[in-house]
């Protein structure tokens, strides 16, 4: 299973350009997950609730399944890198967008944009394979996407997953 990372600055769209290639994606039948890298701590469980008291007892990871829907909580005392993620839980995709996650290793697509005002989170040494932003400057190296692009982004993406 492939692993791309979508990386950048807060506000600069990784979230929104996520969701369309999702979208794209699932069109062109391609079974897709994603792994969120959050850098603030978020409650993943209620307090008192019944998955919540297995995992406060001890279980190294709790399952609450619905009609429709799954959800896993599971330890993460160390740091996990998406790679690893994906290849413990996410068996059934065969493509993993990974959002945040500029300094694991692997291969990450930047978004980037003028109206940021800030530099490149990251180096093609970290991994950095294309770019998508208005400031063609930035590493003219690599192939660059209009933030719209969804289609190209998704060209790009199944043809490096197919390598």
């Amino acid at each position: 299973m492939k692993v791309i990372s979508i990386v950048g600055h807060s506000g600069a769209g990784k979230t929104t350009l996520v969701e369309k290639l999702i979208r794209e994606l699932c069109v062109r039948g391609v079974k897709v997950a994603t792994i969120k890298h959050a850098h603030h701590k978020v409650e993943l469980d209620t307090p008192g609730k019944d998955s919540y008291r297995y995992k406060d007892a001890g279980a190294v990871m709790s399952v609450l399944l619905t009609r429709d829907a799954l959800q896993l909580v599971a330890d993460a005392k160390t740091e996990r890198e998406p790679q690893q993620i994906a290849q413990r839980f996410l068996g059934e995709a065969e493509l993993v967008l990974a959002e945040g996650f500029s300094h694991a290793p692997g291969a990450k697509i930047e978004v980037l944009r003028r109206e940021c005002g800030k530099p490149a989170r990251c180096a093609i040494e970290d991994g950095l394979i294309a770019m998508v932003s208005d400031m063609d400057e930035v590493y003219p190296q690599l192939p660059h996407f209009a933030l719209e692009d969804v289609n190209g982004i998704v060209d790009f993406i199944l043809l490096h997953a197919a390598r």
